[in-house]
This record gives C-alpha cells, structure tokens and sequence, in this order.
C-alpha cells in the first residue's frame, strides 16, 4: 500500500548518486540489490541515458533520508515519481 512521502529532502544530487549507482552497478545487480523492478512505462532521460524513473528515485530518497522505500511504497507515475523528478528539473519521458 502507498503512503504520503515526504520527497522535500531529495535533491537533484541525490538523483545523479542513484544514477551514478546504476551505472556502476549494472541494471541487472542495480534492480537485485534495491528491489526495484525495470521501468515500463517512462524513461528517466540523463546525459543521453535512460533510466527507471522509480528505481532512481528510491534509491535517491534512500541516500539522502537513510530510510529506505519498498517499490509499493510509492507510485511510479505521472502523479508519483515521474512528478517529482521532473519538480528537480529532470527530464522523465512516456515510453508511448
């Protein structure tokens, strides 16, 4: 079940440590470690990489709370994750 999140502590810093962790993980140990799943609906769109816009965004929550979130904490969406990315300044994609 989902709940309010207080995302005010997440910054754009803590969303390029998340990417930085994808990329120096690989998507495969990156999904197994965090729990998240591969995206399938939008794209996070970064330096010319795409990334899964939830899986950034609990990683980067995490990082910068310390708390971590389970996927069904939150939405992925256009009215969860999707929006806060983009409230940073991040350009997150439909894949449509």
């Amino acid at each position: 079940m989902t709940h309010s999140i207080d995302w005010t502590p997440v910054t754009r810093a803590d969303v390029e440590f998340a990417v930085g962790e994808f990329d120096r993980l690989g998507a495969d140990e990156f999904y197994a470690t965090s729990g998240y799943r591969p995206t399938t609906t939008y794209d996070l769109h970064l330096e010319g990489r795409l990334y899964p816009p939830k899986a950034i965004l609990g990683v980067a929550y995490e990082h910068a709370t310390g708390t971590a979130l389970r996927p069904a904490d939150f939405e992925g969406g256009r009215d969860g994750a999707v929006k806060v990315l983009t409230d940073l300044g991040l350009d997150v994609r439909s894949r449509e």
